[in-house]
């Protein structure tokens, strides 16, 4: 980790930030600072303003109050074009990528010079320094399109010092990268620092954290409430309860006897268009057990959740639900005999953001006789079990009429789980539970899982967060284009093996 340089001003200082929305105070006369050679830690749960904060820095919002200084010299940023005029540069959660360009094609947009050939020159031997200074290596005639999600993160960061970056942004940097790659992607930002480049460094994954800042800025309600620095003295229980403002405590998993299969698959395949299709998956959930799938996005999570939900029907293999073969399989059918479904896509598959709370939470068993008769709704009782539902689980809305869009990420990914806990799952499919939850959300989800693995159901979970496997699972099967390379027991299974097996490597295993 690089040591800020202290005998000059800091590289960054915002002052007194403050930016509204409506009635809501998303950033409340917030500091910060960040010297050179500085990794800093932005947390905070949803909400708490990282983004927003970062936002005003990389020139997307206007501040309403507040200053900012890069090199101790006043900053007027009212566009990203200013932001990296002045040296900053941010990594987006979604990356901005032509992917029909190559890599060079991609760093050559937006760049102004002397003709083709000689930016082509310079941009090639700006490459070849970001390599031998930073070990970001990648073939400049590669399509970013054909590019691993690390790779097209990496094109993102070549893209910003190409620009003249010295101060990086990182939003979520390791959401979607094997436990090696985000090594690799560690050790270039402390290279970085250690050549006197300030990096802001936003992140739910607290271990993370521990492990690359020098110093952490907590926010929590548009405010800082916390600055620590990151020693001896700090644990990451100490991080999670400032962000929160309570104790956390991480969720129990106690010892359940395995009973019957629940949910076979027996040498599924599909072909799914362009996408990434199955080849001769075979898995198994039984009662009472967590099985967790990893694997880097994209290598047939996605078609292997479809097949379980009944969307995508196999060409090969068969489905058995306790035993009995489910054939055709539909959505209908597959929640017939009692297999939940949290989709990964809240937004899009999961919940139709435009109708009342209410609606959303009956709405898979909306014509199921104590909520409709004869084709009209039973308005009072869809009202009084969306309500009982919102208190029980303590979903934070203005009443079960309020339009399910205006909800948090965090209490939209309650509703999905109330919605499908209210009938008592045989077998809960979950893509993706806890993408973009802070620390207390994730663990009411986990709480859940766990609860219902007590009570005998099964939970297949399907994430790209290494840790929540982890915690939660029993077994992990661990996916590569579309295959299962292995399916390990929780004692027998290590980060480093888990992540080997996500980029296809089974030997060293």
């Amino acid at each position: 980790m690089g040591s800020p340089m202290h005998d000059q001003p800091p590289l960054l200082e915002m002052r007194g930030i403050t930016k509204r929305f409506g009635s809501v105070t998303a950033n409340d006369g917030i500091d910060l600072t960040l010297a050179a050679g500085e990794i800093v830690g932005l947390l905070g749960e949803n909400g708490a303003g990282k983004t927003t904060l970062m936002n005003i820095l990389f020139g997307a919002y206007d501040a309403d109050a507040g200053s900012i200084c890069i090199d101790g010299k006043p900053a007027d940023i009212r566009s990203s074009a200013d932001a990296l005029a002045l040296g900053v540069g941010m990594v987006h959660q979604h990356y901005h990528l032509v992917p029909s360009h190559t890599v060079l094609e991609n760093l050559m947009v937006g760049q102004t010079g002397g003709g083709w050939r000689l930016d082509h020159g310079r941009i090639l031997k700006r490459m070849e320094e970001i390599r031998s200074r930073y070990g970001l290596d990648l073939d400049p005639r590669v399509l970013a399109g054909d590019l691993t999600v690390g790779q097209q993160q990496r094109l993102e960061i070549i893209k910003a010092l190409v620009r003249g970056a010295r101060i990086l942004i990182l939003d979520e940097p390791t959401a979607a990268l094997t436990p090696q790659e985000a090594e690799g992607l560690f050790k270039a930002l402390s290279a970085m620092a250690q050549t006197g480049m300030g990096v802001i460094f936003i992140s739910h994954k607290l271990h993370e954290v521990r492990a690359i800042t020098t110093r952490v800025v907590i926010l929590r309600q548009g405010k800082v409430v916390a600055t620590v620095n990151n020693d001896a003295h700090t644990s990451k229980r100490q991080l999670a309860e400032l962000m929160c403002g309570r104790t956390v405590r991480p969720p129990q998993k106690t010892p359940v006897e395995r009973g019957d299969a629940l949910l076979t698959l027996d040498s599924i395949s599909t072909t799914n268009g362009t996408r990434q299709g199955l080849k001769k998956v075979s898995l198994t959930v039984h009662a009472g057990e967590i099985v967790g799938v990893a694997g880097v996005s994209g290598n047939g999570q996605r078609e292997l959740a479809d097949v379980v939900a009944g969307v995508l029907d196999p060409n090969g293999g068969r489905v058995m639900v306790a035993g009995s073969v489910v054939a055709p399989t539909s959505a209908r059918t597959m929640q017939g005999m009692g297999i939940g479904r949290i989709p990964e896509d809240r937004m899009g598959t999961g919940l139709i953001t435009s109708l009342p709370l209410a609606a959303n939470i009956v709405l898979p068993r909306i014509r199921e006789q104590r909520f409709s008769r004869f084709g009209f709704l039973k308005r009072g009782a869809i009202r009084q079990f969306a309500r009982n539902r919102i208190a029980q689980f303590g979903i934070k809305a203005a009443g079960s009429g309020v339009r399910t869009g205006t909800l948090s990420g965090g209490n939209l990914q309650k509703v999905l789980l109330v919605r499908e806990l209210a009938w008592n799952p045989r077998v809960l499919l979950a893509a993706q539970p806890t993408r973009g939850l802070d620390v207390s959300a994730a663990g009411f989800v986990h709480e859940q899982f766990l609860a219902l693995r007590q009570q005998g159901s099964g939970v297949l979970v399907i994430s790209e967060d290494l840790e929540e496997l982890f915690l939660l699972s029993d077994r992990i099967a661990v996916m590569f284009e579309g295959r299962i390379m292995d399916i390990l027991p929780i004692d027998k299974a290590s980060v480093e093996r888990v992540g080997l097996l996500m980029a296809g490597v089974r030997e060293a295993a």
